[in-house]
């Protein structure tokens, strides 16, 4: 069925080329299509004013609000007198300042008298720990003249998502244009499930959605428009699982008395019931004729890189390989380290004093020296190794397996799918693939972004981990416990432990340029973020002389990180200064504290993250949250949540809340622009849950969605090329 014509329209016919070419530019909307599903982000009421409280600074907002007072401030320039329009807005829950120089003056002061209602927008600034718009736009609320009542008819005001270029009362303006477009709209939705659920036909839910009379109609769109961005993602994601079970794949079955029942048997504690259990489900998917894709998700510190290595052997055993990639060198070498620890003389295949059933494990990293690549891309292709470790040097072109297995990916969402996708393409027929992740993931989140995936969750904590005490440092407001948190840490060295500092900066010339590009107004407002190479000075010659300190840091030489590493881990330090790049797999169980630097500017997972380097031995761990944030701030509220649980999902979910779903699943998706307007994957649990069961049953009766055609064009035009190719590549 061809797509239809009507939602195809580019833009330009209908709103002219200059404002088409805004709105591509600015918000990538291309045809009537696009800028129908552009959905209000919310709705102001006319006798209602918005919250100026809670305003977001640095972001593009639209308010409705009242003007307070409005004054003129004359001074004195270089080129002779300026003046100034100061106009203070109120909505109630806050006052807010506009400011309009120049030439700018004149038409707001004559419009913006005390009493006036008016839409403003602009970018939120700090000006003198003050909120404030410079030069914003504006549209009056009158509601007597005859414009006004036509373009705000209704008593219900969307407010758009919208851009410098582009405000709000624009974009209302041109959907106006496209609305009896929608009547064209093909419904996605198969009738049975649309009257099944009640739902509404998809041109009165966008109808509805754009110019709602009641609050009644707002809930009546978003509840058919959520069924259809959770039903087309869920076919999508049902079509993947469909088409992989249908691939070939070598099953994998360990073999009695082979090399994973030699390491079993050497191990020097029990697995816990949950590792037992994952383990079963991926053995299960193993011993199958088609590629397993499963997701492990486990806390810091659960034991996933157990589970993933006796995966791994399971795999030797059966004569294939595992390759296991890491998303940095450091993270190579230490899994390759804990690996080839854990297997002791079954890693030594083919070496004096190897077991009987050993193995060689390799290492590959961009980094190594020529001689010793040639040897590894040699045991590689020789089938030698049976386990290889590496970074994305496990993609390049040169390696080739000899029968490459299993593929565990590390911290699934710093891989892109392309590299993903090469490395699987390495096997001769596609191997299983395990995928790890440390940063927990609510259920929707994982249906919705890993909804290709079987899920495995590891929620046990092996014996011997410790708690963590983590604490919020208010060093603006109270100094004196900034200087406590360094005697905590000269304790604990003091006990024969060690610890980290993490700052959010390197500090070397690069970041200096960057530094510089600031402007002296920013610098006196923000300053710029604790730098490691900073800090680290200030704690040798102050509050930590006569520790061993070192730093760490991404753009340091491969061999000097390693370096660093490999004494830290040997206890050669007392104190490593790093940046994130400590933020998974590092494994030292005699550190036990932790203190984060300008903690409020990294996200809650991370902060998680960072906090499970600690406590990984029998002695209990400290986390320090330093931050100089006011205490009401929502920055000091989301380090309080951290501080509060040491449960990830509960903190992932807080986590969720205060971010847009945009960012999570943007960056799992590819990077692609996410295509979820009014779900919520927090919310709609229920709702994402039942669309994944439709869509499960549909796509086993349908695979091609041949009765389906309305379906078809709406994945066509919700999976754009990327985003289709992404799915595709799984």
């Amino acid at each position: 069925m061809e797509r239809v014509p009507a939602l195809d329209e580019p833009l330009k016919k209908s709103l002219g080329p200059a404002t088409a070419k805004v709105m591509a530019e600015a918000l990538d909307l291309h045809t009537v299509g696009d800028l129908l599903h552009h959905y209000p982000r919310r709705y102001a009421e006319r006798g209602e004013l918005t919250t100026l409280a809670d305003l977001p600074l640095d972001e593009h907002v639209t308010v409705v609000a009242q003007v307070a007072d409005a004054r003129v401030h004359t001074f004195n320039g270089s080129k002779g007198r300026g003046q100034r329009l100061e106009v203070t807005i109120t909505d109630g829950s806050g006052r807010l300042q506009l400011v309009f120089f120049g030439k700018g003056v004149h038409k707001p002061h004559h419009d913006l008298l005390p009493g006036t209602r008016a839409m403003f927008a602009g970018k939120v600034s700090l000006f003198n720990r003050r909120l404030q718009l410079a030069h914003p736009s504006y549209e009056l609320l009158r509601g007597d003249s005859e414009e006004a009542v036509d373009v705000w008819a209704g008593a219900l005001i969307p407010i758009y998502p919208a851009t410098t270029k582009l405000e709000s009362w624009k974009i209302a303006k041109a959907v106006d244009a496209v609305l009896p477009s929608a009547v064209d709209a093909v419904d996605p939705l198969p009738d049975a499930l649309r009257e099944g659920r009640g739902l509404a036909e998809l041109p009165d839910a966008l109808r509805l959605i754009h110019r709602p009379r009641t609050k009644a109609d707002i809930a009546l769109a978003r509840e058919r428009l959520k069924w259809d961005e959770a039903f087309v993602l869920q076919v999508a994601l049902a079509r993947r699982r469909h088409a992989d079970t249908q691939l070939p794949a070598v099953a994998r079955r360990p073999v009695p008395e082979g090399i994973l029942d030699a390491f079993d048997a050497k191990l020097p504690f029990t697995l816990t019931d949950g590792q037992r259990k994952v383990s079963k489900e991926i053995f299960d998917d193993l011993a199958t004729d088609h590629p397993m894709h499963r997701l492990l998700q486990g806390e810091v510190g659960s034991g996933k890189t157990m589970v993933a290595l006796r995966a791994m052997l399971a795999v030797v055993d059966s004569g294939g390989q595992a390759a296991m990639l890491a998303p940095t060198e450091v993270l190579a070498q230490q899994h390759h380290r804990s690996v080839t620890e854990m297997m002791g003389e079954l890693a030594e295949g083919g070496m004096l004093g190897g077991a009987d059933r050993a193995t060689k494990v390799v290492l590959l990293t961009g980094s190594m020296g020529t001689a010793a690549r040639r040897q590894a891309l040699l045991d590689l292709v020789t089938g030698e190794a049976g386990v290889v470790i590496g970074t994305h040097a496990l993609i390049e072109d040169k390696v080739q397996f000899h029968d490459l297995g299993l593929v565990v990916v590390d911290e699934q969402h710093r891989f892109g799918v392309e590299q993903r996708d090469a490395l699987r393409g390495k096997g001769k027929q596609p191997p299983h693939l395990l995928v790890m992740t440390a940063t927990p993931i609510p259920r929707t989140v994982a249906m919705t972004v890993f909804g290709d995936l079987e899920t495995s969750v590891l929620d046990q904590l092996p014996a011997g981990r410790s708690p963590i005490a983590t604490h919020v440092v208010p060093a603006a407001d109270k100094p004196h416990f900034l200087t406590r948190a360094w005697e905590r840490v000269r304790e604990e060295v003091g006990k024969g432990h060690q610890a980290y500092v993490v700052c959010p900066r390197i500090g070397d010339e690069e970041d200096q340029k960057k530094k510089a590009k600031a402007s002296a107004e920013d610098e006196a407002e923000k300053r710029p973020p604790l730098a490691v190479l900073e800090v680290a000075e200030k704690l040798r010659s102050g509050p930590l002389t006569g520790l061993r300190i070192a730093v760490l840091h991404g753009r340091m030489h491969p061999d000097d990180k390693d370096d660093v590493m490999r004494r830290f881990a040997a206890g050669e330090l007392d104190v490593l200064v790093a940046t994130t790049v400590i933020e998974v797999g590092v494994n030292v169980p005699n550190a036990t504290a932790m203190v984060i630097m300008d903690a409020d500017r990294f996200g809650v997972s991370q902060l998680h993250q960072l906090r499970g380097r600690v406590g990984r031995g029998s002695a209990p761990g400290l986390c320090l949250l330093v931050s100089e944030m006011p205490e009401a701030s929502p920055a000091r509220q989301r380090l309080a949540a951290v501080a509060a649980t040491l449960d990830g999902f509960e903190l992932s979910r807080i986590d969720l809340e205060q971010r847009r779903e945009g960012d999570v699943l943007g960056q799992a998706q590819s990077g692609v622009r996410s295509s979820l307007r009014v779900l919520t994957v927090i919310d709609d649990e229920e709702v994402i849950a039942a669309a994944r069961e439709e869509a499960t049953a549909l796509v086993v009766a349908d695979p091609d969605l041949t009765a389906h055609p309305g379906l078809r064009t709406a994945l066509d035009a919700l999976l754009d090329k990327d985003r289709e190719e992404y799915l595709e590549k799984g």
